[in-house]
């Protein structure tokens, strides 16, 4: 009777590599805030990040193409006066992306094509009513419109 010893799997003997320091990203201030929902979200042409921020909430968003060490100064998108608890991008509009927050909002963020020069304060939507924090987001395929945004 034999017997298997090794489970056999096409995995088993795949290897990953690690990238090089210039096309990873570095010195990022990334939240120490704790959730259940991700830090981070990405689409084809940015990936955006929870950041540690003084007086409030705050998140970085950032071309593909930016990769290297990240300057503390980068522009960051920040109107929330509590911490951001969870970011998601729009599934029909690269540039659009919403944050939650522990102040109970929610807000609509435009990214300009080319990425962030300045910090964003002024968000295109501002959705209050929550009565407890805003810790999941999830942007609905159903609920997209174009004249909306």
């Amino acid at each position: 009777m034999s017997r298997r010893v090794v489970r056999t799997s096409k995995f088993r003997h795949v290897f990953g590599q690690a990238l090089k320091a210039d096309q990873c990203y570095d010195d990022i201030r990334i939240s120490q805030m704790t959730w259940d929902s991700t830090f981070c979200s990405v689409n084809p042409k940015f990936v955006a990040m929870i950041v540690d921020a003084s007086g409030g909430g705050a998140f970085m968003v950032l071309p593909l193409s930016k990769t290297g060490r990240i300057d503390m100064s980068y522009p960051t998108v920040c109107g929330h006066t509590g911490p951001v608890l969870d970011i998601e991008f729009c599934p029909h509009n690269d540039n659009i992306i919403a944050s939650g927050s522990e102040d109970c909002s929610v807000m609509i963020w435009e990214i300009p094509d080319a990425g962030l020069t300045t910090s964003l304060t002024d968000p295109v939507v501002k959705l209050e009513g929550h009565s407890k924090r805003v810790g999941i987001l999830s942007c609905k395929l159903f609920a997209y419109d174009s004249g909306m945004i």
